[in-house]
Parts: structure tokens; C-alpha cells; sequence
């Protein structure tokens, strides 16, 4: 098994690092939400998961003059 030298080895991980320094930047440049968008389009469990959530979000609304009943 061939060995590397110190100096070797501090040239294999600067280069490595600076290739991942190059990938994180051109992955920055589009924002995340722009990069998922549409991931889920046509998914039925996706869209059920959000009439889910919905039906869920407007369950915790309160009806106007129940602010009365509310214990704090």
C-alpha cells in the first residue's frame, strides 16, 4: 500500500474542498422553493395532505362569540 505524504494529502483535501465550494455555489444561485417546485404535482396523497391540513387549520378557527368560552 503506497503512502502519501502530509503534503500530499493537504493538496487532495484543498482541492476537494474547493470543488465543494464550487458545487454549493451554483446550487445557491435558485433558491430551494424554486428547486422542489412542482415536485409533487399530480400526487393524490399530496393533495390529500393539504385538504387535510386546510380542513384542520379551519377546525382550530374560532366562531365569532366563542372568544368568551375560551379559558386562557
Amino acid at each position: 500500500m503506497a503512502s502519501i505524504t502530509l503534503e500530499e494529502r493537504v493538496l487532495l483535501l484543498e482541492r476537494d474542498v474547493l470543488r465543494l465550494k464550487q458545487q454549493l455555489t451554483k446550487s445557491t444561485s435558485i433558491p430551494w422553493w424554486e428547486q422542489i417546485n412542482g415536485a409533487f404535482a399530480d400526487t393524490p396523497a399530496f393533495d390529500e395532505a393539504r385538504d387535510l391540513g386546510r380542513e384542520y387549520r379551519e377546525a382550530q378557527r374560532l366562531i365569532p362569540g366563542e372568544e368568551d368560552n375560551v379559558s386562557a
